[in-house]
């Protein structure tokens, strides 16, 4: 197995142990993905700075809100900026029962640590906005990306 190889391997099972943190509602397990210092932006807009604060949010998150959900997500892309940093995008959504349509998308910001682990440093997720797009791209149509990013 190369390098690569390895650490999409080793990537993609933090995103998983994300998934399986959340649908246990373990608020600590899930924080612990993230650097001490990672920043977690949710689609509303709230900042969480931290992996302390990350997890305890989330533990609030899971006690209430989104008690006895799960995360569907589909990986679009991991893209490598250096040998110990990568960018990962994926489109996902929470749900009760079977899942729908991913309505978000999210970027990941990974490094690897000094142990050689990788953890989530920075997160960014935001709501597609489907009609607001459609709108944009029919009465500007140059501002449609090139490839379809389904």
């Amino acid at each position: 197995m190369n390098v690569r190889t390895a650490d999409t391997a080793a990537i993609t099972a933090v995103l998983d142990r994300l998934a399986d943190a959340w649908e246990r509602g373990d608020g600590a397990a899930y924080g612990a993905l993230f650097t001490p210092d990672a920043t977690y932006i949710t689609y509303v807009g709230t900042l969480y700075v931290g992996a302390q604060e990350i997890g305890d949010a989330h533990q609030a998150l899971f006690d209430s809100f989104v008690k006895g959900t799960k995360l569907a997500a589909r990986t679009v892309s991991i893209r490598f900026t250096g040998p110990d940093t990568a960018l990962v995008v994926t489109r996902g959504d929470t749900y009760k029962g079977r899942p729908g349509k991913l309505h978000k998308i999210q970027t990941y910001t990974l490094t690897r640590q000094a142990d050689g682990e990788w953890k989530i440093a920075a997160f960014q997720n935001t709501k597609h906005q489907a009609v607001m797009e459609a709108v944009s791209f029919k009465f500007q149509p140059a501002s449609k990306p090139a490839a379809a990013h389904a």
